[in-house]
């Protein structure tokens, strides 16, 4: 991060992950034992995350998110990236880029000048073809298909949210537009506390199916649980990060076509960019996707999508995948982002940024801006320097600041080096 920063303190940061249950120790290349499943309750946890999220279709059900086979090459331009000085965000320290990788939990990693690779890693059972859970860089691809249906007339973002889903009427989403749920801005009350067991995000995950039911009047469908959802604010305040927010946007995409989501995602988004594989989502019950988190792809597809904010929301190949002006009202964001995300219910540890169209502007300017997810998810994306960069971890906890913030360094360091 530019400028001082203090180091994180608090819990949304730092917490321990709960102790995960009792489970054989998984072999050095990170696979379970004999063919040992993780249980629900153990599955997010060490000794069993790194495989868990490069396995999701192996033990919870998904719907395929389809590439339609037209892949765009990603020219290759090699550069000596490891050495490369970054700073530590507040101590005063730095290390090569490739410490800051190695100490972080990382999966694989790639970075690309204007679409030409000029460095990617992969580490254990991770490679080019695995596919690996997201965590809430599904959020940006979800607001990214919104953003084509806008371009095409087929969304209305001041309309209501119950206008589209007719199931979501009487609950907290009363009142609220598609514009808030693209921005983080609903009044409606959900606790993001992933260390809570009572918290809604770990309630949405039994009403999913992806945690065991300990709280017997969970529904059994995403779209139910949203609707038990209550207000505790106004719609169109302050900045906060909800989950539930995505899954309400993904219903609402439904709404507005008749299409599945991750259907969407593929006509519109995936096949379009060029992706080189599918696709996944998690789905519930009754086959809803959870798109606040569950999507899994591979790495050089997330950077065929960071590509495309470099080229106004073209692919590589020139086809118009994301409408321009959906692309520079993200970059601006709306008059009040900025003092939406200041007043933010929770630390963001980014002075000065906002959070728009479900990307997340870091600094006071609009140059970088990210797609994030919990356990170390990132898509990097610099339009000063043109460099676009992806990061797919294993963090053994949800929220580290530190990893965090010496990440976006380390891609910045970069940028500065071949930008």
């Amino acid at each position: 991060m530019s400028g001082d920063v203090t180091p994180p303190s608090t819990d949304l940061w730092n917490g321990m992950t709960p102790a995960a249950a009792a489970v054989p120790p998984p072999a050095p290349d990170g696979r379970p034992v004999d063919g040992f499943i993780p249980p629900l309750e153990a599955w997010q946890q060490e000794p069993n995350l790194r495989w868990s999220m490069q396995h999701m279709a192996d033990f919870l059900p998904v719907h395929e998110i389809s590439s339609h086979g037209r892949t765009l090459a990603l020219p290759s331009v090699p550069a000596d990236l490891a050495h490369i000085d970054v700073p530590h965000p507040w101590e005063p320290r730095s290390a090569p880029f490739e410490d800051v990788m190695a100490s972080t939990f990382t999966d694989g990693w790639i970075v690309a000048r204007d679409g030409a690779v000029m460095g990617e890693q992969y580490v254990g059972t991770m490679s080019p073809s695995v596919l690996h859970l997201l965590m809430s860089v599904s959020k940006s691809l979800t607001t990214a298909v919104a953003g084509t249906l806008m371009g095409a007339g087929e969304l209305d973002p001041g309309a209501q949210v119950t206008a589209y889903v007719p199931a979501l009427a009487g609950s907290g989403y009363d009142g609220a537009r598609v514009r808030d749920l693209l921005d983080m801005r609903t009044g409606v009350r959900f606790s993001e506390a992933y260390l809570d067991e009572n918290a809604e995000v770990r309630l949405l995950e039994e009403a999913i199916g992806w945690a065991p039911r300990r709280h017997p009047d969970t529904p059994h469908t995403l779209r139910d649980f949203l609707a038990t959802l209550g207000a505790d604010g106004p719609h169109g305040g302050r900045f906060d990060y909800k989950s539930c927010e995505t899954d309400a946007l993904a219903f609402v995409l439904e709404g507005a076509t008749g299409i599945h989501a991750a259907d969407l995602m593929s006509e519109r988004l995936w096949g379009p960019m060029g992706a080189e594989f599918g696709a996944n989502v998690g789905v519930d019950a009754v086959g809803s996707g959870m798109f606040d988190g569950g999507v899994s792809a591979s790495l050089r597809d997330l950077l065929r999508f960071g590509t495309l904010f470099l080229r106004d929301g073209a692919a590589l190949d020139g086809r118009q995948v994301l409408p321009s002006s959906w692309i520079a009202e993200t970059v601006a964001g709306a008059p009040d982002s900025r003092a939406a995300f200041a007043n933010a219910a929770e630390p963001t540890l980014m002075p000065g940024g906002m959070y728009r169209n479900g990307f997340w502007f870091p600094y006071p300017g609009s140059d970088v801006f990210l797609a994030l997810g919990i356990h170390g998810q990132m898509v990097y994306v610099n339009r000063a320097a043109d460099v676009v960069a992806a990061k797919l971890s294993s963090w053994p906890t949800p929220q580290d600041g530190e990893r965090l913030l010496w990440t976006i360094r380390a891609f910045d360091a970069v940028a500065r080096t071949i930008g």
